[in-house]
């Protein structure tokens, strides 16, 4: 352990940039790849390391997957994997691979009851609930059960279900520390978190009169139109203000046609008064306008003034713009607070709103206050004023000596080395490790840094927590030209359309993979990634092929020809079904042609709306990069057309 400290030591002393134009580290790496990943399925044999991978800066993470391994077979005695794991954190006890055995050895002592070393290594501010849950099951073990219920109290209060920590909720049963107030706020939170199946397990601990208001709430949100139904047959049955509002917000996110037929019998039904209706009026306004109808209009106006907060305001404006109202478009705009008005959003709408009722003056102004920001909403200002928009770039200068510094430092040398291995997750933890320890005047050179070594999705997330925003030519980098100048040569689409899908889907990272499945730069799904496959006559791809760029930016790309062609050759709606599904891009078209500006601002989703509004901005500036020209932009002011019933057709028969 100590040779791989003093091989960083000295790499500090040396020409970090001279060593990286060498790659030093190539055959080493790659004997720490192999060994790496043997040391993960397979018992170390005693086999001697040599001196140079002993040197090696990642040598601790390959010690570390061995002392995970050999933990992950103890048994219930204290043996050898325990020894050496205490002796690893020992040295590397504030660097993350020591954070990482950490936590696996004290989830190995829990798991064999090993109270007394578990408890000596614990630490509560970094521990997870469940380490934390472990923690309370040692101490009542050991005996040391001072203060210990306030701990567990705190614990207890968690909205989820918490199966490790229920040795410690049945010591507190024990003990009568589990009052039923605790209870009672247990199940609160739980409601409050829409979690009812959750809430109605832990009820049952509390008296039945105690219970059965809890369980109202809980049975409102699991079915709200037979429990809202109840509520008007019933005027006089008991339910709680907050338990009855939650209720009808579920019944109008479920049916929103609905929720309007109630309305007026739910109201007098309940007794409620303008005041108190006001947030039922408000739940239901905001329904209907996701759903972009205009009865939208006739509920906000019934919400009391103090019930709009800054999301009420948006929609209602939203709605306001859907419905072709543009003056009361102006007044939404006009009565929001200073800061919400001068967002570049709401100044474009103001101008839109000043320019439709007569004040073309007005409108100027405010456009050509627009057209500073960059973003979509610039655009949008260029294209009302007919003028070609431009970035207005902020260069971060490269102090080259602090970069080279920065290089050596040790945390930043494992972590190039940990993304050089495809260790990603353990790069960015490295990373972070490194960054804080940087004086505030480095931290943003390390952005250099990132984008010297292709760390893209680094360097972009450092810029943006740095507030830097606007050196273009370091945050939209075009590292994969090859394979996007094949896919433009294919579909037929911009290059500079595919870039900007690129890195507003996966910050060129090859290997991203999201919660849902989607993998790769251009984020396919398998089955999409298939039948895309299948229509364009290439390949049959497996899973880890979409991780390949040659194989999935031709992909992603003909998918969204696809859909652009689906969509009559309406690239902003295509944009939103690539990242929405082309069904909901579908329930979302208009019943007349319609201002693509206002359709975008009233996408439902909140993500798919800044998803579009970022690519259309990404599109002027990789194009603007690639000109050094100002880019016209009037283009993006076709209007929005219906979708033909064939086109209906083609998607439901597509099954997409």
């Amino acid at each position: 352990m100590k040779s791989s400290l003093l091989a960083l030591t000295a790499l500090s002393l040396t020409g970090g940039t001279a060593l990286a134009a060498k790659d030093p580290f190539k055959h080493t790496r790659d004997v720490f790849k192999d060994a790496y990943a043997e040391a993960s399925t397979q018992p170390s044999d005693g086999k001697k390391d040599s001196e140079a991978l002993r040197s090696y800066p990642l040598y601790p993470y390959l010690q570390a997957a061995r002392i995970k391994r050999a933990l992950s077979v103890a048994t219930n005695d204290l043996g050898p994997a325990d020894q050496s794991a205490e002796t690893f954190i020992s040295y590397y006890e504030r660097e993350p691979v020591g954070r990482d055995v950490r936590g696996a050895w004290l989830t190995s002592l829990a798991a064999r009851q090993q109270w007394q070393p578990f408890l000596k290594y614990y630490k509560d501010d970094s521990a997870s609930d469940s380490l934390r849950c472990h923690s309370f099951t040692a101490r009542i073990a050991l005996g040391q059960t001072q203060d210990l219920s306030l701990d567990v109290a705190r614990q207890w209060l968690t909205p989820t279900s918490l199966p490790d920590c229920e040795q410690a909720f049945a010591w507190m049963r024990a003990q009568n520390a589990l009052t039923p107030d605790l209870v009672e706020q247990r199940v609160r939170r739980a409601l409050e978190n829409n979690n009812p199946g959750f809430a109605k397990q832990i009820a049952t601990g509390l008296p039945p009169d105690r219970a059965a208001p809890l369980l109202r709430w809980a049975a409102l949100l699991e079915n709200p139109q037979k429990q809202i139904d109840a509520l008007i047959a019933s005027p006089a049955l008991e339910v709680e203000p907050k338990a009855q509002l939650a209720g009808w917000s579920r019944l109008v996110r479920a049916d929103s046609d609905g929720a309007m037929r109630r309305y007026e019998n739910f109201v007098r039904a309940r007794k409620l008064t303008e005041e108190t209706a006001s947030p039922y009026a408000l739940a239901l306004g905001l329904g209907l306008a996701w759903s972009r109808r205009t009865e939208a209009l006739d509920y906000f106006k019934r919400v009391q003034l103090k019930d709009f907060d800054e999301v009420a305001r948006e929609w209602h404006a939203r709605a306001a713009l859907w419905a072709g109202d543009w003056k009361l478009v102006g007044n939404i705009i006009a009565a929001m607070p200073d800061q919400q008005r001068a967002l570049a959003r709401w100044r474009y709408w103001a101008a839109r709103a000043a320019e439709k009722t007569g004040d073309p003056k007005l409108a100027r102004e405010l456009y050509e206050s627009v057209l500073i920001d960059d973003n979509f909403y610039s655009i949008m200002a260029g294209a009302r004023l007919d003028r070609p928009v431009a970035p207005h770039p902020e260069k971060l200068v490269l102090d080259q000596a602090q970069v080279n510094r920065m290089e050596q430092l040790p945390p930043m040398v494992r972590a190039r080395e940990l993304l050089m291995s495809d260790m990603r997750n353990q790069a960015n933890s490295e990373w972070a490790f490194g960054f804080d320890q940087l004086m505030d005047s480095a931290r943003k050179q390390s952005i250099h840094l990132a984008a010297r070594w292709g760390y893209y999705d680094q360097a972009i997330a450092t810029a943006s927590q740095q507030k830097v925003f606007n050196d273009y030519e370091l945050l939209y980098p075009q590292p994969y030209d090859a394979e996007v100048l094949s896919a433009a040569k294919l579909t037929s689409l911009p290059p500079q359309l595919i870039y900007s899908v690129m890195r507003q889907e996966s910050l060129y990272r090859r290997d991203a993979q999201s919660s849902a499945g989607a993998r790769g730069l251009l984020q396919m799904l398998p089955e999409t990634a298939r039948r895309t496959a299948s229509k364009w006559k290439k390949p049959r791809p497996s899973p880890d092929d979409l991780f390949n760029p040659v194989i999935n930016v031709p992909l992603g790309a003909a998918n969204l020809r696809g859909l652009v062609d689906k969509f009559g050759g309406q690239t902003i709606v295509a944009l939103a079904g690539y990242n929405a599904g082309p069904n909901a891009a579908a329930r979302w078209m208009p019943s007349e042609s319609l201002d693509p500006d206002v359709w975008v601002e009233n996408i439902p989703y909140n993500e798919t709306r800044n998803y579009v509004q970022r690519i259309l901005w990404h599109n002027v500036v990789f194009s603007w990069l690639e000109t050094g020209e100002p880019q016209k932009v009037d283009g993006w002011l076709a209007r929005i057309a219906p979708l033909s019933d064939s086109a209906m057709l083609g998607l439901a028969e597509d099954g997409s």
